[in-house]
């Protein structure tokens, strides 16, 4: 699977740029620097997936994020998605300075929603929030990201071409772990009280 759903139609991106440490609670439950600009890094769309995994070839950890579909040049969609990690892996080619790619853009790593219009919907407003087996585990608002999802929006204009349809994952809220086969993750995007979107998926 390398497409996205809006409303009834399906596309297929021809990337997804995902900001890291955009949260300032994230950055210090692992033990991160600030960084003194804005994390990027991409995932192809064979990455894209409905699927949810607890493992490839490692465990894999979870990270909720907003995502946003460009049309124009412009937000034009909204939705959730899962980050996968291979937190183990990242760990050891970070330790060595080397990219860490391999750890975040593997085959299945972006778990995606449908996304629907921004249409009426306030960005500054939304939230999201993760619950695993009816337990929020997190919770994050855009007003509290260090990079707005606008700021995001023109860093990454400033040195690449965002094509129709590509996707953008604005970074994830701490209370990140791991995936367990058998878990039931609900995720739920808000405009200030708000529900716009739940969707949910089992691990296996």
């Amino acid at each position: 699977m390398t497409s996205i759903k809006l409303g009834n139609s399906e596309i297929t991106p021809s990337k997804i740029v995902c900001i890291g440490r955009n949260y300032i609670e994230h950055i210090h439950e692992l033990g991160n620097a600030v960084p003194a600009q804005m994390v990027v890094f991409n995932k192809p769309a064979s990455a894209i997936t409905s699927t949810l995994s607890s493992f490839h070839q490692e465990p894999l950890h979870y990270e909720a994020e907003i995502c946003f579909v460009v049309t124009n040049g412009e937000y034009s969609h909204v939705g959730l998605g899962l980050d996968l990690t291979k937190r183990g892996l990242q760990s050891s080619l970070k330790g060595k300075g080397l990219p860490w790619e391999r750890a975040k853009a593997f085959d299945g790593s972006a778990v995606l929603s449908r996304f629907m219009p921004l249409d009426g919907i306030e960005v500054n407003a939304l939230s999201i929030e993760l619950y695993i087996n009816c337990v929020r585990v997190q919770k994050g608002a855009v007003t509290q990201m260090l990079y707005s999802p606008q700021a995001i929006l023109q860093e990454l204009g400033s040195y690449t071409t965002l094509y129709d349809g590509d996707v953008v994952m604005t970074g994830t809220p701490q209370g990140v772990g791991e995936v367990h086969s058998g878990d039931r993750f609900l995720a739920r995007l808000k405009a200030d009280d708000t529900t716009l979107m739940e969707i949910e998926w089992i691990a296996h």
